[in-house]
């Protein structure tokens, strides 16, 4: 593994107070990242969708959308209004950097990776892991946020991509909530699942009361969902309106349905579902072969090997891994290897120290 000076920086934003001057602060620190991401081809949607695209063209869609995070998460809404003001975009923008997947939709994106996810229990505590597979060549817009939202005693910190305001992360009650993309089901106005896990975290302090707020949300696209606290990890497979929820010792998942009750649902391509097949397999061994005391480098040791590593080809069309990350719930930390984590060292933070900023650990050494 390479821990040279050229390995990617991962940038901290810590905010705290009202849900707008949470999204204020978030907007002032990546203001200048934002505005080049939008700039880029609108958030590289140009290069990624085909035919051109504009906020003019997309305003209907975005108003919908709007008007939907404002009913079911009215304080996220309020965020995304100080995120705006913050890093000087306007409520459109900052709305599209929040529905990029919604956006691009899943009939004209052959999908190849996107995320293997697991979750387990064991003597060393819970770990939820994951890659992070993505289009769009990203691993510049990664951030890591700790939010300290007032009225709430619960932290929360989040990874995130071009000014999401959710993604994945871990709070302080000891909650972890990871993903992968399922396709199915029609894709509408809802809620989008990045803000959905945001809001989980924000609300949940178990699994368990993470799936009961699951169920009273209307998600706007087809996602997998896996949780993981102290007790127990599970996954929940959402299509449309509905939701399945599997509980297990050890929670693998990526990105074809598992449920009985959704296999006639899936809309993934032949070949990205035997891919993802391949991985899902190779997870469940190589998990199944980890110690139960293994520390977070022997996690990211098997997030970093193929085919679970998912190697780009030049092509930002296609998925590749940007990051992965390896959670504690039970510790509040969140650790990062950004871009390939074949060849990046890991970046830690928790939300162990309140009112300190998280301080990056050095990484052990792995072969």
């Amino acid at each position: 593994m390479t821990t040279d000076a050229d390995t990617p920086h991962v940038p901290f934003v810590r905010v705290c107070g009202d849900a707008f001057a949470c999204g204020r602060q978030h907007g002032v620190a990546r203001a200048e990242s934002l505005r080049g991401f939008l700039d880029d081809g609108l958030t590289r949607l140009d290069r990624i969708v085909s035919g051109p695209v504009s906020l003019a063209a997309l305003r209907p869609t975005l108003d919908a959308y709007r008007a939907e995070i404002e009913t079911q998460t009215p304080l996220l809404a309020q965020e995304l209004h100080g995120l705006a003001e913050g890093a000087g975009l306007s409520a459109d923008e900052a709305l599209l950097l929040q529905l990029r997947r919604e956006i691009m939709g899943y009939h004209r994106i052959p999908t190849m990776g996107d995320c293997t996810t697991y979750a387990r229990r064991g003597a060393a505590g819970p770990v939820l892991a994951q890659t992070v597979d993505l289009n769009g060549d990203l691993d510049d817009q990664i951030c890591v946020l700790h939010i300290a939202r007032s009225g709430s005693p619960r932290r929360v910190l989040v990874l995130g991509f071009g000014g999401l305001l959710g993604y994945l992360g871990v709070n302080s009650d000891g909650l972890a909530v990871g993903l992968n993309l399922v396709l199915g089901g029609e894709w509408r106005p809802g809620l989008p699942p990045y803000l959905a896990i945001r809001h989980l975290l924000d609300s949940a302090a178990d699994v368990d009361e993470a799936v009961r707020i699951l169920g009273g949300l209307r998600p706007a696209s087809s996602r997998n969902l896996v949780l993981c606290d102290s007790r127990k990890t599970a996954w929940v497979e959402i299509l449309g309106d509905q939701q399945r929820v599997t509980e297990a010792e050890v929670s693998v998942h990526t990105n074809h349905f598992l449920h009985p009750d959704f296999l006639a649902h899936d809309e993934l391509n032949v070949f990205a579902r035997n891919f993802s097949r391949q991985r899902l397999d190779t997870c469940t061994t190589r998990v199944a072969a980890l110690p139960a005391d293994a520390g977070v480098e022997e996690h990211f040791a098997l997030l970093s090997t193929a085919p679970i590593r998912v190697q780009g080809n030049g092509d930002i069309r296609r998925e590749r891994t940007v990051a992965a990350v390896v959670m504690r719930p039970d510790l509040g930390e969140l650790h990062v290897r950004p871009g390939d984590p074949a060849h990046n060292r890991t970046h830690s933070f928790t939300l162990r120290a309140p009112g300190t900023i998280p301080v990056p650990k050095p990484a052990e050494a792995t072969t």
